[in-house]
């Protein structure tokens, strides 16, 4: 493992600095950060280009990945986009899940992801039946991101029913393709994840809630408790769709925000994913508890969701981190700006945040969502995770270096990624993955297996 590193620059503490040297210590953690240095030291291996923390992707379904392309075919609605995500799902077992897993992840770590929060809900064997081992789904998932060599937060996802019902009337049962997500209940669903003993220092665990409309309001408690007695992020689809709220408030009186709200979901752990439509009332609630906020825009628009309130979630005091959900694309600078150019569209007005503001969502703030506090940073003591974005590629070259940042933010994409680092280790060298060999022909290989 290289003990020092050379930055070309670096982003420290929202500033751009030239001649940075980060010392890493044995067990992967930055043991001293040093400004100034004009050229390498001996022995340190050289990042040419603006070395950044390693980015967060809050928000991932690692199988939609399969569904690039496909899906952009004609038109539609989430609804009907939701129908062929769940033939993709039927196909996929515990070994094609990690075959397809460990290359989602490897171009993930190809695109400056260090870490990324899976929503997990597909858990069991078409038709419900369990595997001999139940959480066998979720070791594919840690194994897949320990080979790609990037961080995981597995969010187990209850996902319990098929939709909301109305007044009077319970919830609807899983549909078949939902039976292979569904736990039955919310206890099933605690004692299964509860049963889940990852191997490896790179997987944590959290717990997610599908929405309000699979997981009904008695079990919502239940998953929140789970969380909170471990001290682990909680996830949550919010709002993502106006049917969503209108069969929520035809029900339950409430806003989906206001029904989480009551059962004890928000807080500072749980981060809403979308938070699309909101009324003011649910905007002052997500602030007012500390929950987060996980915008992905690239999938909100590919879907045609909408455009979150995002600025004003902010103000009310919800903290936003970033996510490629869908996986319409996985480049996390592109969600960053996307963030500021659709709000620019909607608001037609521009610099609703900095370049500095959209990297800390995509940093510091997206690993904290996930239940890595000590990552995100290039300071002492912090998880030596970083990725360095090429400064000289017919995107980037040409702003002023100290404007470094902005260029990475407004210009750069996934393909200007030149070195990703995690624990200290080069898992991307030059743009090219250290251990998986021919990310593009192992995503080929793995999706095409899934064709009916």
């Amino acid at each position: 493992m290289t003990l020092a590193y050379w930055c070309e620059s670096a982003w420290l503490n929202g500033t751009v600095e030239p001649g940075v040297v980060l010392e890493v210590t044995a067990d992967g953690r930055i043991a001293a950060v040093r400004t100034g240095a004009a050229a390498p030291p001996e022995g340190a291996a050289v990042l040419r280009g603006l070395t950044l923390p390693g980015l967060a992707n809050a928000h991932s379904h690692a199988f939609h990945r399969a569904l690039r392309g496909t899906v952009q075919v004609g038109s539609g609605t989430f609804w009907t986009w939701r129908e062929t995500m769940y033939q993709t799902a039927a196909q996929l077992t515990p070994d094609s899940y990690f075959t397809l897993a460990r290359a989602v992840y490897a171009e993930m770590a190809l695109a400056g992801i260090t870490c990324v929060g899976e929503f997990h809900y597909l858990h069991h064997a078409p038709g419900g039946e369990r595997y001999t081992d139940p959480n066998a789904m979720s070791h594919a998932l840690a194994a897949a991101a320990g080979e790609a060599g990037i961080r995981l937060t597995l969010l187990d996802t209850a996902y319990l029913a098929s939709g909301l019902g109305a007044r009077g009337r319970p919830p609807e049962p899983p549909t078949r393709q939902q039976l292979r997500f569904s736990d039955g209940t919310a206890q099933e669903w605690a004692e299964r994840a509860s049963a889940f003993k990852p191997s490896g220092d790179h997987v944590r665990t959290g717990a997610a809630i599908h929405s309000v409309r699979a997981v009904p309001a008695r079990e919502l408690r239940t998953v929140a408790e789970w969380s909170q007695e471990r001290g682990a992020p909680l996830h949550v689809h919010l709002s993502e769709q106006t049917a969503e709220n209108e069969a929520c408030e035809a029900r339950h009186g409430l806003t989906p925000t206001g029904l989480l709200d009551e059962h004890g979901v928000l807080g500072p752990r749980t981060t809403a994913v979308h938070a699309t439509h909101l009324t003011d009332g649910d905007i002052a609630r997500v602030g007012g508890t500390d929950t987060g906020v996980c915008m992905c825009p690239t999938t909100e628009r590919d879907l045609a969701d909408g455009i979150g309130p995002a600025p004003a979630l902010q103000g009310a005091g919800a903290t936003l981190s970033l996510g490629s959900d869908s996986h319409a694309v996985i480049d996390l600078f592109e969600e960053a700006r996307a963030l500021e150019l659709n709000e620019r569209l909607s608001s037609r007005t521009r610099g609703h945040w900095t370049a500095a503001q959209l990297l800390r969502a995509a940093t510091e703030d997206g690993h904290a969502a996930l239940g890595w506090t000590e990552a995100g940073r290039l300071e002492r003591g912090a998880l030596a995770d970083f990725t360095t974005v090429a400064l000289d590629s017919v995107r980037t070259a040409g702003p002023l270096p100290r404007l470094a940042a902005e260029t990475a933010v407004f210009a750069a994409t996934a393909a200007d990624v030149r070195h990703t680092v995690v624990g200290g280790r080069h898992v991307v060298k030059d743009g090219v993955h250290t251990t998986v060999e021919d990310v593009p022909g192992a995503l080929r290989d793995a999706i095409s297996a899934l064709r009916p």
